[in-house]
């Protein structure tokens, strides 16, 4: 049977490309418009999430946690990416911070760790105990090296106590001829099954190095990240993560500068490097307006010292934005300039556009410019996402998600109810702790004359990050169900819009009944 989706409907349901010209000098958000349902053939559960930030990265889900103090440390950034997301950590920490919160990311599970953190012979058992507290491992047994990279032993967690700390390595440790090895060419066609295959022919051993032919360390396996990878399999929405089978996480950074407004390149350098170091995935350079020198400046510069890193930049809301950013060497852009619950930037400042006009003008140009496009801000529900992802290639949340118990906002209880502390960055306390320099303001000038875009409020605690993102997800599906999409290219292709009254919006929600609210047992947690 031949089904026509469009040809009774266009006049009434328009695609993108003529929906919105048509609404000039209008801009709309997400409750403006709708979108027509379309013949399907698409179960929700069929439906394929995944999406391509840039050639390198990859997500299983298009959901992105936002770079905000309230919402993004290395607990929400392992959780968002275990979920098959990406967490992108803010900035509002000191450098050093910020390189132990990455590390503390890519390190959670591995696959096959081809840099492994090693200690030689003749260091102290304190030493080593101080090796984990500054780089904040979450591991305490290491390979024991020469000079040369030769593995000469094995340091066991359970002898890395303060009550040894005056012990040397040497006397602590397996020898070589009791740890298990394999040759690094054993291991080269399926490194996780071949390891697999080790971990259950050999009963209790949980470390298993890799070395060359001339017995130098090449790289180690552990059995719980070997059984976490197998789990894997079972699960509908796998982890995103990189090609070495670590978790992907972002971080964002600022255009640091100088007392003479020109670019801190030699800072950048040194704080960029050692994010890169710790194998991070994208930096994401964080400023409310990101059409501007500076930004430009900054992109330009990490283009040429790190010509495979993944930028991401923003904000901007226009075509021009996404054009010069993507000119200057960004991957993907993010689009939003003052749509978020917390940000003032529109009353304060009196600039910016609706949230899906501007992706409908940034989408244009991003397809020319082979960039992608992050929707930032303003998103209160799924039905908001799916109608983002009609324009862009993933989401980014704020607000959603910093009532989970992930994110590092302080918990207050009122009326016995709990609430989690959420801030906008543009909030006078937000910059006073270092985010000032996002807006173009310096910290004395946050204390002293910086107008304040964003407020502090609180979120009602909303339970595990995981449970969020699963009633998220689920309701991604059900849109692409609706419009016959098995994937978000399909949606992008299949969208068709209409505009929606006061009238058609309070129609869309629930209405003319009591609303019954039943608590959430896991949001007491």
């Amino acid at each position: 049977m031949t089904v026509n989706n469009h040809s009774t409907s266009n006049s009434f349901f328009q695609p993108a490309e003529s929906f919105f010209p048509s609404a000039i000098p209008f801009g709309l958000t997400y409750d403006d418009l709708s979108l027509a349902t379309l013949y399907s053939e698409i179960l929700p559960k069929e439906t394929n999430l995944s999406t391509q930030i840039s050639e390198s990265l990859q997500l299983r889900i298009p959901i992105i946690s936002s770079d905000m103090d309230t919402v993004t440390e290395s607990k929400m950034a392992i959780q968002m990416a275990l979920n098959g997301g990406l967490g992108i950590l803010h900035y509002n920490m000191s450098e050093e911070k910020q390189i132990k919160e990455v590390a503390r990311v890519k390190n959670h599970i591995n696959g096959f760790i081809q840099d492994p953190i090693t200690v030689r012979a003749d260091q102290s058992i304190g030493s080593v105990i101080d090796l984990i507290q500054a780089h904040g491992y979450g591991f305490s047994t290491f390979p024991v090296v020469d000079e040369n990279d030769q593995l000469i032993g094995l340091l066991p967690g359970r002898a890395v106590k303060e009550r040894y700390s005056n012990i040397l390595v040497s006397e602590a440790m397996f020898k070589r001829d009791a740890v298990y090895t394999l040759k690094e060419k054993e291991i080269k066609n399926d490194p996780i099954k071949t390891a697999d295959k080790f971990f259950t022919n050999h009963i209790g051993i949980h470390k298993l190095l890799v070395v060359d032919d001339d017995d130098r360390l090449r790289g180690l396996f552990t059995l719980s990240d070997i059984e976490r990878i197998d789990s894997e399999s079972n699960q509908e929405v796998k982890p995103s993560r990189d090609d070495h089978f670590r978790l992907v996480c972002a971080a964002a950074i600022a255009p640091n500068r100088k007392s003479d407004g020109s670019l801190n390149k030699e800072t950048i350098l040194n704080h960029v490097g050692q994010l890169v170091d710790e194998s991070i995935d994208a930096i994401a350079i964080s400023t409310a307006h990101g059409f501007t020198k500076s930004v430009g400046e900054i992109i330009q510069f990490l283009r040429e010292q790190f010509p495979e890193l993944n930028l991401i930049a923003g904000n901007v809301t226009s075509a021009e934005g996404v054009e010069f950013l993507a000119q200057a060497g960004a991957n993907a852009i993010k689009v939003g300039q003052g749509p978020g619950s917390i940000c003032t930037t529109r009353v304060v400042a009196g600039v910016g556009i609706p949230q899906m006009t501007a992706l409908y003008t940034a989408s244009q140009v991003a397809k020319k410019s082979n960039v992608t496009i992050l929707a930032d801000g303003g998103i209160s529900k799924s039905g908001d996402i799916v109608k983002a992802l009609t324009l862009s290639d993933a989401v980014i949340c704020g607000s959603l998600l910093a009532g989970c118990n992930e994110a590092p906002g302080r918990i207050i209880e009122i009326n016995g109810k709990l609430y989690k502390q959420y801030r906008g960055m543009g909030s006078r306390e937000a910059m006073k702790e270092g985010s000032a320099a996002r807006y173009g303001h310096s910290k004395k000038e946050a204390q002293q004359k910086a107008a304040a875009e964003g407020i502090e409020a609180l979120k009602e605690s909303a339970g595990s990050l995981s449970n969020v993102l699963n009633e998220l997800v689920g309701g991604i599906q059900s849109g692409m169900g609706y419009l016959g999409a098995s994937d978000l290219k399909t949606l992008r292709k299949n969208a068709r819009y209409i505009r929606v009254t006061q009238a058609g919006q309070k129609e869309a929600s629930p209405h003319d009944v009591i609303t019954v609210k039943t608590s959430n047992p896991d949001s007491q947690k």
